[in-house]
């Protein structure tokens, strides 16, 4: 989706990318996890939506703040969500998962049907953390931060 160009994505500068992801879901945190050993070029940074830059990015994109239940990408002062949002990582990632971007021939009213479910049962049957999980010392470079 666009947002108003006069107001450009906070903390990001341009051909920057940040996921957000729910920083309480196993699930989500796995996926984050994922997205570190595998993007070696560093070409997408990552914030738990409960952290201030998740939420002020969230706000800038006219998401929910509060209940969340789908990742984010947020790239050029556009976002993208749910299935779109996968295959713009996956466009980011080397091969063999950007071929995954072949998954585009199913429907997106299919895709994000199938996602929906995912994203609804998550806790449920991958669990949930009582917290929101700090990155380790090794990875606290690639999760976005506010400031200098």
């Amino acid at each position: 989706m666009n947002i108003d160009a006069h107001r450009p994505a906070p903390f990001l500068h341009p051909g920057e990318a940040v996921v957000l992801f729910d920083g309480t879901c196993k699930l989500c945190n796995g996926w984050a996890k994922f997205i570190i050993d595998h993007d070696q070029a560093h070409r997408i940074q990552l914030a738990a939506v409960q952290s201030p830059e998740g939420q002020a990015l969230l706000a800038w994109a006219g998401l929910p703040t509060d209940d969340f239940n789908t990742i984010v990408l947020v790239s050029d002062n556009r976002f993208f969500v749910r299935s779109q949002a996968m295959f713009k990582i996956m466009e980011r990632l080397p091969a063999p998962w950007r071929w995954m971007r072949s998954g585009r021939i199913v429907p997106e009213r299919m895709r994000d049907w199938m996602y929906d479910r995912i994203a609804q049962n998550r806790y449920r049957l991958f669990g949930r953390y009582d917290a929101c999980q700090l990155p380790s010392a090794d990875h606290s470079r690639r999760f976005l931060q506010a400031g200098p």
